[in-house]
């Protein structure tokens, strides 16, 4: 074995260590590293196969191999090699049932037009943005959203029999809307739709969650009592406007919340004011005392008020949401105040049965 090999294979040790960011695991346990070799005056020369096509994290991958080749001692440069595993060799790769999220929360409104899914959405960056690993379902089966809040209109990809969320800002996503064309009605009956938001929970590889987000359909129809079943430890995150006349739309929610169960995280009122573009005052074009009145309601708190600025509606218009294409703006800097504010909140055992299921 010449020098050449050996350094080759302190190489090799370095680079199967790296984990994937979507998997979460090892690339030499998922088979990534494809060849290693070393040339002339230590230049390394590394394949990476890549678990899907056009992967949107293919930049932080070379980058995050180049650094850990550099590390060996003998390595002067890296050269990294981005290819595409075959079908045969994704349906190779064992993926594991993670552990649950540690916690759901359940973004609903009463009725539709308050904000819902734009704060659902910016709420799972901000959460990113302070280093919690995040997945977002999108659960608004007829009003979905999250692809164009996103900017992301591509399908999710099959490995093993189970679904890869759609990374995009540091949130996995997935959305009824990356599945159908543009402009196309979904007229599904409810079996269908309790049939793909199942998989959304059940067949999609998640990794390891801290956070998962559901964006509810706005009332309290048949997929919202789907999804409830389906993760019954979720906490509502209710959202509306300051109207006192949406108060009585806003409290089904909170009834529908009581009858299961469920615990209330708090309010979210949004559109709290409009910030004028100009000279930044505020005015409540809206109201004012809605989430106030709500809160009191439900026995919670109110988590916060997000303003409605000219950011706010540029960034969804743009698929960037705020809080990557504003930070700064009144509305990023009050929905992570709310982040900040939330705690994690769990269902009260009493009224419930119990799992007899071991947990480890």
């Amino acid at each position: 074995m010449t020098d050449r090999d050996i350094l080759a294979d302190h190489v090799r040790v370095a680079v199967e260590a790296v984990h994937d960011p979507e998997l979460h695991r090892p690339m030499g346990e998922l088979g990534m590293i494809r060849r290693v070799e070393v040339r002339r005056r230590g230049r390394a020369r590394i394949e990476v196969a890549l678990t899907t096509p056009n992967c949107p994290l293919a930049e932080r991958i070379n980058r995050d191999v180049t650094a850990a080749a550099r590390t060996v001692d003998g390595v002067t440069d890296v050269d990294v090699e981005l290819t595409t595993m075959t079908p045969a060799e994704r349906d190779r790769i064992a993926v594991a049932d993670p552990a649950p999220p540690r916690q759901v929360y359940a973004v609903a409104s009463g009725k539709g037009g308050v904000g819902k899914s734009t704060i659902a959405a910016n709420l799972a960056v901000a959460l990113a943005q302070r280093g919690r690993r995040v997945g977002l379902i999108d659960a608004d089966v007829w009003g979905y959203s999250v692809p164009q809040l996103f900017g992301v209109h591509r399908a999710p990809v099959a490995m093993n029999g189970r679904m890869l969320p759609v990374p995009a800002h540091g949130v996995a996503l997935m959305s009824l809307g990356f599945f159908v064309p543009p402009d196309e009605p979904v007229i599904w009956r409810g079996p269908m739709l309790h049939k793909a938001l199942t998989q959304f929970v059940e067949d999609t590889h998640w990794g390891e969650l801290d956070v998962l987000i559901l964006d509810l359909p706005p009332g309290t129809g048949d997929v919202t009592l789907s999804v409830l079943e389906l993760l019954p430890d979720a906490a509502l995150v209710a959202v509306t406007t300051p109207q006192p006349a949406a108060l009585s739309v806003a409290g089904r929610i909170g009834a529908l919340a009581r009858q299961v169960g469920m615990p209330i995280a708090g309010v979210v009122e949004n559109m709290s004011e409009s910030i004028c573009p100009h000279c930044g005052t505020g005015s409540a074009l809206f109201g004012s005392g809605g989430g106030d009145q709500l809160a009191t309601n439900l026995g919670c708190d109110v988590l916060g008020r997000v303003p409605l600025d000219v950011d706010l509606r540029q960034a969804g218009d743009a698929g960037i949401p705020v809080m990557v294409n504003a930070p700064r703006s009144p509305s990023a800097t009050a929905i992570l105040e709310i982040v900040d504010r939330l705690r994690p909140v769990r269902r009260p055992l009493a009224g419930r049965p119990l799992s007899l299921t071991p947990t480890g």
